[in-house]
């Protein structure tokens, strides 16, 4: 699979793990492409807890069950409707979940680039997880980024220390299949729009 092809099939995975175990070797190199991943000042800001124990993975979706039952209760009419069908997590499917932290101290205290822009060692920890999206997709595997969480139960439940942030959990697994149209398209929550709009000459445009 190409570079190209990788960015084209890659999915918010949900319903498809198939909960088979991710060979160690295939881990290996989906963690290292994800620690390649280019950082501000070489900081190298991330840390990945790898969660295979059933009492944590349930406990953690209980949590996003519930954060999700929160968020269902904001919404009214179509969208309320259209959220119902959505699944947004397929954290005890996969087996395997892929906490991503983002360390400021990483690196010492003076970060080459990060004065003026305070979030850019956050920007690198989002690098390192595309890496590893884009290379679990060409190895076959599944990603889904589970969003609906708040960062204190994580940070408490994978035993983060206070300075770092949790940035994300990522299910990572087998899966059967991944589907030729994103689970968001395809119940109807959004489309994805055309690259035109996005683009502007030398200034932006309204």
């Amino acid at each position: 699979m190409d570079l190209y092809e990788a960015i084209g099939r890659r999915r918010d995975t949900r319903a498809e793990f198939t909960g088979e175990p991710v060979p160690d070797d295939v881990l290996a190199r989906v963690l290292s492409a994800a620690h390649a991943a280019p950082s501000v000042g070489m900081s190298q800001p991330w840390d990945f807890v790898l969660v295979r124990s059933p009492e944590t993975l349930s406990a953690f979706r209980a949590h996003v069950l519930a954060e999700r039952e929160v968020f269902a209760a904001s919404l009214a009419g179509e969208r309320a409707t259209t959220f119902s069908r959505i699944k947004v997590e397929g954290i005890c499917e996969a087996g395997l979940g892929v906490v991503v932290g983002y360390d400021p101290t990483r690196g010492g205290s003076q970060i080459l680039g990060r004065h003026a822009i305070a979030d850019a060692g956050l920007y690198s920890v989002c690098l390192a997880i595309e890496n590893l999206w884009l290379s679990a997709t060409a190895e076959g595997l599944g990603v889904g980024w589970v969003s609906l969480y708040r960062e204190e139960f994580l940070r408490e439940l994978v035993g983060l220390p206070a300075h770092v942030r949790p940035v994300a959990w990522l299910c990572l697994g087998p899966v059967a299949d991944l589907p030729d149209v994103p689970d968001l398209e395809r119940y109807g929550w959004r489309s994805r729009s055309p690259l035109a709009p996005y683009v502007h000459q030398e200034r932006y445009r309204h």
